[in-house]
């Protein structure tokens, strides 16, 4: 429902110049219009004449004037205001004044319907003005919008091109000749085919493939390229579907050359194998001599206090009980060696594997802690290399480590899940917890040294580490590795 319009509106409509204006020019053409004795100067008059008209049609038709204006400067409800007003001043000489009221009447009507005519026509012509400066504005702003992308493309730090629903090259810009060795010309008449691997298009088929159903992509992801002299270059890449009218016409690719990046990770990664296997080797030197030779040793050390203390007759009571304990501690020392020995280089991880070495890992670790812990397998086991399986052990061993060492935990449980595309292990326990920093840098820094070993471990598998815990409500570290 329509509200009337406020005081504040009305004084406001008021103060407009230009609604006096109007007014003043219908009551400069009602007064004469009304008063005989007023004459039109004479020039208007003969005009008047030679268009057949009598003074008082002329004066009808200059009311025109005040509605058109007022429809240009109000819109079509100052045109519909006016032309009422202006015929609420012409029908009273026309009814009751007018020696021929029919005709008066129509000229009135007619000036009526004419003026707003008039001025919806100058309303629409007004507004399709309005549309085509904006039109227009739109046009400079796309074109200048357009130029900016163009410099944007042209100039951008990483490789960017786009080709057709075929793999046509289309555009390029300049980073793209500097990673692909092409110039532009030669990438114009590429096909992106040409620049991958046969394992590489099957990727970004795939890629393609979802892109064009809606589906998600996750992305960036990496790809190998072929530059122009036969090398190779990895990148991180990030694929758009490039629309048309709704319709798919091409593909957007953003590409960033990792190439360095990717060889000093894996310089380091082979730095970090070779430091590992190593220590391994070291490890594995030392458990074979602690077996071979210091635990042999002590095997004798017992046997000979055990032969003293049985064959010698003449020992009183006291030094009987003093060899009894030699050689029990020469025992105790024995199974600590032996246990120093396993945990050096378990012979189950060599013999059996690594499932049988973390069931071993795990009774030691019940056994010498007093912690109840437990191994879950799920899904078809598999067997990995000697180096993956070793690490892997490596891992939970450490991670069995900070339980006992730090958790003042009753349970550890320590699940292995052998999926179709990836190996899931986690270690869990119930213990008092911690906060996780926020990135895997903070490890060190904030003292989490065996968890900062674990992840460079992780690293060297080429898998991910996740760890969630909190203060009073336990620990769980969960490693997951391609299959």
């Amino acid at each position: 429902m329509a509200q009337n319009p406020s005081r504040s509106q009305w004084a406001a409509l008021l103060r407009r110049l230009d609604i006096w204006f109007i007014l003043i020019v219908l009551a400069l053409i009602t007064i004469p219009h009304y008063a005989e004795a007023m004459q039109h100067p004479g020039f208007f008059l003969d005009f008047a004449a030679r268009l057949g008209l009598d003074r008082h049609a002329f004066e009808r038709i200059l009311y025109l004037a005040p509605i058109v204006w007022a429809g240009f400067i109000a819109g079509w409800r100052g045109a519909v205001v006016t032309s009422i007003i202006a015929l609420g001043c012409m029908l009273p000489r026309a009814i009751f004044i007018s020696a021929h009221p029919r005709d008066a009447i129509f000229e009135a009507s007619a000036v009526f319907i004419i003026g707003n005519v008039l001025s919806l026509s100058f309303a629409s012509l007004r507004k399709e003005r309005q549309y085509r400066l904006k039109l227009e504005a739109t046009q400079y702003e796309l074109m200048a919008s357009e130029e900016r992308y163009r410099e944007l493309f042209s100039s951008a730090f990483d490789a960017i091109w786009v080709h057709d629903l075929n793999g046509d090259v289309i555009a390029a810009n300049r980073a793209s000749e500097k990673l692909t060795g092409y110039g532009m010309e030669e990438l114009m008449q590429k096909n992106v085919k040409s620049l991958l691997s046969e394992d590489d298009r099957h990727l970004a088929g795939q890629v393609r493939r979802k892109l064009l159903a809606g589906e998600f992509v996750q992305q960036p992801y990496e790809q190998h390229l072929i530059k122009k002299d036969g090398s190779e270059a990895f990148v991180q890449l990030s694929t758009s579907l490039v629309l048309s009218d709704g319709k798919p016409v091409g593909f957007q690719h953003i590409a960033r050359d990792i190439t360095e990046q990717k060889r000093m990770q894996d310089n380091l990664r082979f730095y970090l194998q070779q430091v590992t296997r190593a220590q391994e080797e070291e490890r594995k030197r030392i458990s074979r001599e602690l077996h071979d030779d210091t635990i042999q040793a002590l095997v004798v050390l017992a046997r000979r206090l055990d032969a003293i203390a049985t064959d010698s007759k003449a020992l009183d009571e006291d030094d009987h009980r003093r060899l009894e304990e030699l050689r029990e501690q020469a025992n105790n020392i024995m199974q600590g060696v032996r246990r120093l020995s396993q945990d050096l280089r378990p012979a189950a991880l060599d013999r059996l594997g690594l499932l049988p070495a973390l069931e071993w890992l795990a009774a030691e670790v019940r056994d010498f802690s007093g912690i109840d812990v437990n191994v879950n397998v799920a899904g078809k086991e598999r067997r990995f290399s000697e180096e993956v399986e070793l690490l892997l052990f490596r891992i939970v061993q450490e991670a069995l480590r900070n339980v006992w060492r730090h958790s003042q935990a009753s349970e550890a449980t320590i699940s292995v899940e052998f999926g179709d595309n990836q190996t899931q292990i986690a270690i869990s326990d119930d213990g008092k917890g911690f906060d996780v920093p926020q990135t895997i840098g903070d490890l060190t820094r904030t003292g989490k040294l065996g968890l900062a070993g674990i992840q460079e471990r992780v690293q060297l598998l080429g898998g991910n580490l996740t760890a969630q815990s909190q203060p009073g409500k336990g620990t769980s570290i969960t490693i997951k590795l391609p299959a």
